[in-house]
């Protein structure tokens, strides 16, 4: 049975269901509206999540998007129970600096932060912030990163650090995060270095959704990686784009209506080539099938050059809810959900879909398959 996870509420939960909030609605098949940061979108979204049941919200980073430190402490300023999972760049906040602010977002949101650590993909999109870093030194530079983040929450004196991307002298917090070990850190990448550096020093490995067979395949690579590192091995988030309706034939329509809205929206674009991994393996796993396993559909991931989390579980609420749940089987003890019409789908979510995975979960666990 995979390990339980902790709420931010503080109590066992067996899995934790994640969302998105960003500064303005929008998604691959809705326009942007309004301008770049809303803090009345901020907002909304923030409370739609939590009175959803939603666990934590990622707050995403791009090059060109509004600070999402800012973003987190404006929605932990609105809610109560909500937590947030803030997308971070290593390479332009020194790790001790980010350490700080990290520390300072947990303590102001009362204990209800975690950091996604993203390496980067992109060796465009790093540019446009002025980072050349090659991929492959990334995920190197990530793994000393983490490392230098939870000695700086929890070193009791001062401390020295000579590595290969970053040297200190005398560092030390005098703000540490709510909880003594610090705040939970996620990360991903689909890379051999991304495995090779990261499964040692996460407490979560992110993944998107990719076929059952697959997923398992890349859960045992990660398992073993941090065991032979002699580290505890992390748990797993999946990330997904569930599309419901009443049944899986209007969900199907509804499926196929989002891909013609997505492509009238691109309006003959062809969809970017991707440079990480992860989009390459979807792409892949696209050009093998348009469906696989129950109802993961792989043509909206095609359509936009699997850039991110781009593969929909299409279905009634009871089919994509199964879909979930062999993931967690698999030991995906989170689940990311996003929708293409964001606020829409995610009070949806809250109503149709979150209280049926948490029902099949205990099922699950209490008969300890």
């Amino acid at each position: 049975m995979p390990p339980s996870t902790v709420s931010n509420r503080g109590c066992p939960m067996p899995v934790e269901m994640i969302g998105w909030i960003s500064p303005r609605v929008s998604s691959e098949v809705q326009p942007p509206e309004g301008p770049p940061f809303n803090a009345d979108v901020v907002a909304e979204t923030a409370r739609i999540h939590e009175a959803a049941g939603f666990e934590r919200v990622l707050i995403g980073y791009f090059s060109d998007a509004p600070d999402g430190f800012i973003i987190g402490a404006h929605a932990a300023s609105v809610t109560k129970r909500l937590g947030f999972l803030l997308a971070h760049r290593p390479g332009f906040v020194a790790p001790t600096l980010a350490a700080r602010k990290l520390a300072t977002l947990d303590q102001l949101s009362g204990g209800r932060l975690a950091v996604h650590v993203i390496s980067g993909g992109s060796d465009t999109d790093q540019a446009k912030d002025g980072d050349y870093t090659p991929h492959g030194a990334r995920y190197r530079r990530s793994a000393e990163y983490v490392s230098l983040l939870r000695r700086t929450w929890t070193s009791p004196t001062p401390f020295d650090h000579d590595g290969e991307f970053y040297r200190v002298a005398g560092a030390y917090s005098d703000v540490r995060c709510h909880g003594s070990a610090g705040i939970p850190v996620y990360g991903g990448g689909g890379s051999d270095e991304a495995v090779a550096m990261l499964s040692p020093v996460l407490d979560v490995f992110m993944l998107w959704g990719e076929p059952l067979a697959e997923t398992a395949v890349f859960m045992t690579r990660v398992r073993n990686v941090a065991v032979a590192a002699g580290a505890t091995v992390p748990r797993f988030s999946l990330s997904t784009r569930p599309i419901l309706a009443r049944t899986d034939a209007e969900a199907w329509d509804r499926a196929r209506s989002l891909l013609e809205r997505l492509k009238a929206q691109r309006k003959g674009v062809p969809p970017p080539v991707p440079e990480n991994v992860g989009s390459k393996r979807l792409l892949k796993v696209a050009a093998d099938a348009e469906v696989h396993d129950t109802c993961l559909w792989m043509q909206l991931a095609e359509a936009t050059g699997a850039r991110g989390n781009s593969t929909a579980l299409v279905g009634s609420p009871e089919t994509v809810a199964k879909a979930l749940v062999d993931y967690y089987k698999l030991g995906a003890t989170s689940l990311l959900i996003r929708g293409y019409e964001p606020l829409e789908d995610a009070e949806l979510y809250g109503r149709e879909l979150i209280p049926l995975v948490r029902e099949m979960v205990a099922k699950v666990d209490r008969a300890g398959t």
